[in-house]
């Protein structure tokens, strides 16, 4: 029998359950299980608990229909727990190191207790940290062993459930479970307390609780806040079923009744059309369950429980929008909110939202306007063959209008028609962000298509890369900005988990695969002999396209790799393909004795990756993309410990590369004179990396787009996912052999 066993419901927290189960699974005390509980199989979260099953035999997969909440989750997990202690886990949350040994030592010190409460930390989802809760609470409860009636402070109304490890056979004997309505913590919390015969404090932090940037969702507006009198009604019932002593009956009406105040103190938490009547239940409830000689606490507080007895909702409104009023008043002095800064929003843009939304009015940009590129190219080219009545326009800059193709409508960034059709536009798509003078009007649809797989560190991560955040402007802004996306677009599961933590916003994911990669699925033998015919590639030779990324340390472009030495080392059967970083205007711009190409001005990467036999690259997401080719790609990380301390990687990409590894330059030409490039190891590397990071491009991706977003059909209605071993991604132009 393990002693805890660690319950942890996995809903939509995909991006930080990994780091919840790596503080549990690296603890000293190896004696536990995990039971880790997710709703529906196939989705992200299920995909890393699969993961750490497999990594480690102590995980376990359980399954609770998403109706049945959090607390049907852990009910699940309670019934399939064999550990003495059952210890509770937001899949977003983590334990400090060395909790568990402090754990076992206070059990074995307090012979095994029926419930050990501890300290936790909440910690901002930016940086800072808010303290413990509990730890007042902590410091008044006895030293040693007691029971409920010996510490009325300890009600367990605000006992979070993960704050504290319960003895199993103690929850079975009491049939103790969780209420699969909203705020369970509540009754299961004064029950679980209420009964125990032996109680013990651990003080100290054990936990680190994550505030989300969008709040706790019991703590966001909607009608689920009813339920918490729903909760109320039945923890009033156990007290009076109980008997409990009137300190301990006091205590916990006075504390349930504050958290009874919170939705009625809060307009925007409830609908204004159930404000009234909440108030009434309450007061209902307070007046039949107030406990014989129970005193109203003083000040403010006293007069909303006097206000709250005598049912008096329009007394009570005018007090709560009184102390509105004077918390907004006092909040900042004068000179700090009149530093505050005011979104400018361009007059002719303002005309614009006044006028109706246009349905049928779908906008798009790439690249903040550099052409007809990447995703949302991708996406209105199957919308035209989709979605024939929508009205499509793109967003480019002057410099970008004559490359545009034959018949796509546009508007220039910052003229009066681009403000027109961005104040009307129904659905607006960009694969980077519209400035921050764009609202997002009810009713319209805002779709992120992203342009790469994270391998750096990006918007809410970036506060730890003091040198990432000067480069990269205001994140706050940032984010703010990605708070209109309704959809954000993935093409693997590693984007989707970092996404979340990188931008807590409250899109919905889509995992449907890159649009831009469409093209490696249907594009044919002919197709690729035309682009390297359009791009000068000699006939017979092997063309390594190489691609470095973008460094945030570095002034200007640096190829990073002597092009001249390496085509003389490699010989004369390669040519190189040189394509610069989106950011930078010049590539080399010239020739180097016929071996060196550039293509860094070729508006489609895509087309370049397809003339391509193989791919030298380093951080760069164009190896996601180039890999659904199934051909030899080679990291070439000559700065990797700078680049992954000063700018921040979301994984070891030299761990887990898709083919060799060149730290020098003379790595890399032995790489290529000795055949290693190609070999058997390297494709070994390339399958691996190709299963982790090539899950949902399968040549459909554009079209389930189009069908979700601009269409509103339901998931079950799209083209399934193609396995990856069933694709036949476009064939290189050098069939290369394989060892």
């Amino acid at each position: 029998m393990p002693q805890f066993s660690v319950i942890v419901p996995a809903y939509d927290v995909s991006g930080h359950l990994a780091l919840a189960l790596e503080s549990v699974l690296a603890q000293p005390v190896r004696d536990i299980e995990v039971l880790v509980v997710c709703d529906v199989p196939g989705s992200s979260s299920a995909h890393v608990a699969d993961r750490f099953r497999h990594r480690d035999d102590r995980v376990r997969i359980l399954w609770s229909p998403p109706e049945a909440g959090l607390g049907g989750a852990r009910n699940t997990g309670i019934r399939a727990a064999t550990g003495r202690y059952l210890l509770f886990l937001d899949g977003d949350d983590t334990y400090v190191p060395h909790a568990f040994t402090a754990l076992e030592r206070r059990l074995a010190a307090t012979e095994h207790v029926d419930v050990l409460v501890f300290g936790h930390e909440r910690t901002h989802w930016w940086d800072g940290e808010q303290g413990n809760p509990l730890e007042d609470l902590l410091r008044r409860l006895p030293a040693g062993v007691f029971t409920p009636d010996e510490a009325p402070a300890l009600t367990g109304v605000r006992l979070p459930a993960w704050s504290a490890a319960w003895r199993r056979a103690y929850v079975e004997e009491h049939r103790l479970a969780f209420s699969e309505k909203h705020f369970t913590d509540i009754p299961w919390g004064v029950a679980a307390v209420g009964e125990a015969g032996r109680i013990a404090a651990l003080r100290g932090v054990f936990l680190h609780h994550l505030l989300r940037r969008q709040g706790s969702r019991l703590q966001g507006p909607g009608p689920h806040h009813l339920e918490l009198l729903d909760q109320a009604e039945a923890v009033f019932a156990y007290a009076a079923e109980r008997g409990l002593p009137a300190r301990r009956a006091h205590r916990v009406f006075e504390e349930l009744t504050g958290e009874m105040f919170r939705p009625a103190a809060r307009t925007r938490l409830l609908p204004a059309r159930d404000r009234r009547a909440y108030f009434r239940r309450a007061s209902a409830l307070y007046r039949r369950h107030r406990p014989e000689g129970f005193t109203p606490p003083g000040g403010s507080l006293g007069v909303q429980h006097r206000l709250l007895a005598a049912g008096s909702y329009l007394a009570f409104a005018s007090l709560r929008d009184a102390n509105r009023a004077a918390g907004k008043a006092s909040s900042l002095p004068q000179a700090a909110r009149a530093r505050l800064p005011k979104r400018s929003i361009p007059r002719v843009y303002a005309r614009h939202l006044k006028r109706p939304v246009d349905p049928n009015l779908a906008v798009y940009c790439s690249y903040w306007g550099r052409g007809y590129l990447c995703n949302p190219a991708a996406i209105h080219a199957a919308a035209a063959r989709l979605a024939p009545h929508i009205r499509s326009v793109f967003l480019v800059t002057e410099e970008a209008v004559d490359s545009l193709p034959a018949g796509v409508e546009h508007a220039v960034i910052g003229t009066e028609r681009y403000w027109e059709v961005v104040a009307r536009a129904k659905y607006l798509i960009n694969n980077a962000n519209f400035p921050g003078a764009v609202v997002k009007r009810p009713g319209t649809v805002h779709l992120s298509t992203q342009h790469g797989t994270p391998v750096k560190k990006m918007g809410a991560e970036q506060a730890q890369h003091p040198v990432t955040v000067a480069g990269s402007g205001d994140t706050a802004a940032l984010l703010r900005r990605t708070d209109r996306f309704d959809y954000m677009l993935s093409s693997n599961r590693h984007s989707t988990e970092v996404w979340q933590r990188e931008y807590p916003c409250a899109y919905e994911t889509l995992e449907y695969g890159y649009p831009r990669n469409d093209v490696y699925y249907s594009a044919t033998a002919d197709d690729v002999r035309r682009i390297r015919k359009e791009l000068g590639i000699p006939q017979g030779k092997t063309a390594l396209l190489y691609a470095p990324t973008h460094r945030d340390y570095a002034t200007g472009y640096d190829a990073r790799l002597d092009l001249a030495a390496f085509c003389e080392a490699v010989g004369e059967d390669f040519v190189v393909l040189l394509r610069a970083h989106y950011f930078y205007d010049e590539g080399q711009s010239k020739t180097l004795r016929g071996q060196v190409i550039d293509v860094t001005h070729h508006l489609s990467s895509e087309e370049v990756c397809l003339a391509a036999d193989a791919l030298i690259t380093d951080y760069s997401s164009i190896s996601f993309d180039y890999a659904h080719l199934d051909r030899p790609i080679v990291i070439y990380a000559d700065d990797w410990d700078v680049y992954r301390d000063l700018r921040g990687v979301t994984f070891d990409l030299l761990a887990d590369a898709p083919g060799p590894v060149a730290r020098t330059e003379e790595e890399l030409t032995e790489i290529f004179r000795s055949g290693a490039y190609a070999d058997a190891r390297s494709a070994e590397r390339r399958a691996a990396f190709r299963e982790r990071f090539c899950a949902f491009d399968d040549g459909l991706a554009a079209e389930r787009v189009v069908r979700r977003v601009l269409l509103g059909e339901g998931p079950e209605s799209l083209p399934p996912s193609v396995p990856l071993t069933e694709r036949t991604p476009a064939p290189a132009a050098i069939p290369l052999a394989r060892s």
